[in-house]
């Protein structure tokens, strides 16, 4: 891999970026007395059953649950005898013999506003969903915190500190020994990549696949706001080479226009895709999992943004 000296900007990663020849499909939710389901995760093997986790509110509210739903037919179901967890933007991922979850907690003012004023994420261990136990928080302010087991047995983690030198924020990266090593201080210390965004974007890492070569498959988002004050978020990828910290440049995978038309949380959301996870598929193809304007659920079929990079040897990768 090359370093990528040069940032690009969100606008010029989106002129090299080929549409979907098809849009995404819906993923229907039941059971949920007409609250929206987004934000979700990837489908993820749990005692047998396959399930979906994903965040569940009002139209006109941030208070949401994360709701864990099994498939039946075309839809899916909260299984009615695990309890919701208080929180935002649900992920998952396997350490061992572990199944790790998470999720953002938000903390709000008293009277009279109620304001949100600060969110940090919280982290559960657990051999299946029933035996989740609390674990670690991550850092006050930080969203977007990820880990996966790597190729030598330490445990990788990506950050997203809010507001390093000036900039929105930053995605970092640290490597633990184990699980048990991980704490709000050393999530903070991570070194962040500096030459990633643009001073006036942002993004993060939302999932992390391991290649058979190594290295690291970074799905995520990046994101600004335009002159309008209208945001705008799209599903991107990298690589990480974790011995070096040398990484591929960002690519865009996939954009709001991929997806079917629909409701928006509010105005400034409409060209908003948050990738939750995704599920590497035979023929060199994914399917993406993204939540929509904060509203709807959506998969979509595309290229495997990590099969270029899993070509390359292991001696290569480590040089």
């Amino acid at each position: 891999m090359k370093l990528e000296w040069d940032i690009k900007t969100c606008r010029e990663l989106l002129l090299e970026y080929t549409p979907a020849k098809e849009k995404g499909t819906k993923i229907h939710f039941t059971g949920v007395d007409n609250l929206d389901v987004y934000n979700i995760t990837a489908p993820f093997w749990n005692e047998g059953e396959l399930y979906i986790a994903g965040r569940v509110e009002a139209r006109n509210s941030e208070d949401s649950e994360v709701i864990f739903f099994t498939r039946n037919g075309d839809v899916w179901e909260p299984k009615e005898d695990l309890t919701p967890f208080q929180l935002q933007d649900p992920f998952i991922t396997r350490l061992d013999n572990e199944l790790i979850f998470g999720g953002v907690e938000i903390y709000r003012n008293q009277e009279p506003d109620h304001k949100i004023i600060g969110w940090r994420t919280l982290l559960y261990r657990g051999k299946t969903i029933r035996d989740f136990e609390y674990a670690v928080s991550g850092p006050w302010s930080m969203k977007d915190l990820r880990l996966n087991e790597m190729a030598d047995g330490n445990i990788a983690v990506f950050s997203r500190p809010f507001g390093v030198e000036g900039a929105v924020a930053l995605i970092g990266f640290g490597i633990f020994e184990s699980f048990q090593n991980l704490s709000e201080s050393n999530i903070i210390s991570a070194p962040v990549f500096k030459d990633q965004f643009d001073k006036n974007e942002w993004g993060g890492a939302n999932e992390i696949h391991l290649l058979k070569n190594g290295l690291l498959g970074v799905l995520g988002h990046i994101a600004y706001r335009d002159e309008q004050k209208m945001l705008h978020y799209h599903a991107m990828s990298f690589v990480v080479n974790p011995w070096t910290r040398e990484k591929s440049a960002m690519k865009i995978i996939a954009v709001r226009s991929d997806f079917p038309e629909g409701p928006a949380k509010r105005p400034d959301l409409v060209d908003v895709i948050f990738s939750g996870g995704m599920t590497r598929e035979a023929n060199d193809r994914a399917i993406l999992y993204v939540g929509a304007s904060d509203v709807e659920s959506y998969c979509l079929d595309i290229p495997d943004p990590f099969t270029e990079y899993e070509q390359i040897v292991l001696a290569e990768a480590m040089s």
